[in-house]
């Protein structure tokens, strides 16, 4: 056995291999590696410039998106604030116009409050009038009839008679008119 060892070991080495092989192996190496530069590595670069390409159109369309959003943003904003501004306008407005119309109501019903007032005052002054006219006509009349029963004679006369109830009322409207001003 020992003869077919040492004769394993003199024969062909299998790790290492025939300096032939080695030569055919450099060559088809170098044939494939021709062969992938020529014809492989530009489509490899092809696909790849390709690839970058719509990676970076798209970066760049994405960059557009955005900046159109922003822009879109920006006009929101600002519709906002105006539709804000005019909202706050319109409130101002509206309460200025409704305060205008309330100051208008309360003049105006001022203005009736007045006129209601003096009107009520005419006709009380008319009703005073009257009243006391018509209580010196009878007062005239009942202090006729008594001066003519205290005298004894009659006051027929119609210019007599007016004469002294005149008199009469002037006396007691003077009577009257100092104790009427103490009291106010």
């Amino acid at each position: 056995m020992e003869n077919k060892m040492v004769l394993a070991a003199e024969g062909h080495n299998p790790i290492l291999p025939a300096p032939a092989e080695i030569i055919v192996g450099f060559v088809a190496f170098a044939a494939l590696l021709f062969v992938l530069y020529r014809y492989a590595v530009p489509r490899f670069e092809k696909v790849y410039q390709e690839r970058s390409e719509r990676i970076e159109g798209g970066i760049a369309r994405a960059e557009e998106a955005q900046a159109e959003a922003q822009r879109t943003l920006e006009q929101y904003k600002a519709q906002l604030a105006e539709a804000r501004a005019e909202a706050a306008r319109i409130r101002d407005d509206a309460r200025a116009e409704g305060q205008q119309i309330l100051d208008e109501m309360r003049s105006q019903a001022q203005e009736e409050s007045d006129r209601i007032i003096s009107q009520g005052q005419a006709q009380l002054a008319a009703q005073r009038s009257q009243v006391i006219a018509e209580l010196r006509e009878d007062l005239g009349r009942q202090a006729v009839d008594l001066a003519s029963k205290v005298v004894g004679e009659s006051l027929e006369d119609e210019a007599r008679r007016r004469g002294t109830v005149d008199r009469f009322l002037d006396e007691l409207d003077a009577a009257s008119a100092p104790s009427t001003s103490a009291n106010s």
